[in-house]
């Protein structure tokens, strides 16, 4: 058996520059929103239905599902979120467990960023590590990394986890306020840590 250990944060917190990290020192990476990413690009298994349930208009010129679009669209209507999460979910698990099961790395990284938020997230992984900075923190990353308003960030963090409930589900934290030597620095010590339970997992 493998060990898996949930990564997850809220928006904007730095859950990709720790994922690079881990993955620079060797552990097996499997990232939800790399998957979601592919299951919605041109062609992609998820695509079909994204057309049947909001329309060719949700699709950009190359056939690929418009984010933005989506974005706006399910933040706005609690339905079409959830039939949004009822197409994915179920396609983005079965690739994770694939490429969990195939992976060759001493232990996996399962990015997840609505990790607390799953109902089963303690089955689906051994420790749960939690990327964690001020929201505020949070908040100028992604004004300044993906151009949205303050606004659209807020209402994005509305519809995640508390600060305060991400902490409370964590095994391990990854501070990320501080500098990249100082994430490198922490990284490399929960690196020691997973080599050590993964050799008990496999014992």
């Amino acid at each position: 058996m493998k060990l898996v250990v949930g990564l997850t944060g809220g928006i904007g917190s730095g859950k990709s520059a720790v994922a690079d990290e881990f993955a620079r020192l060797g552990a097996a990476v499997v990232d939800t929103d790399a998957i979601a990413r592919e299951l919605t690009a041109p062609g992609g298994a998820a695509i079909p239905e994204v057309r049947r349930l909001f329309g060719a208009e949700f699709l950009d010129p190359s056939g690929a599902m418009d984010r933005g679009k989506v974005r706006d669209r399910v933040f706005g209507d609690s339905g079409s979120r959830k039939k949004l999460e009822a197409l994915l979910h179920p396609l983005i698990r079965e690739e994770s467990r694939r490429r969990i099961a195939a992976a060759a790395g001493p232990y996996v990284v399962h990015v997840v960023p609505l990790l607390v938020e799953s109902r089963d997230y303690r089955e689906r992984v051994d420790r749960v590590l939690v990327v964690d900075c001020p929201e505020q923190t949070q908040v100028e990353r992604v004004i300044r990394h993906r151009g949205l308003t303050e606004d659209e960030v807020r209402a994005i963090m509305r519809t995640q986890a508390t600060r305060a409930e991400r902490l409370a589900a964590a095994d391990d934290v990854v501070d990320n306020s501080g500098s990249l030597d100082a994430l490198r620095k922490r990284v490399a010590e929960l690196h020691r840590r997973y080599l050590e339970l993964a050799a008990g997992k496999r014992t």
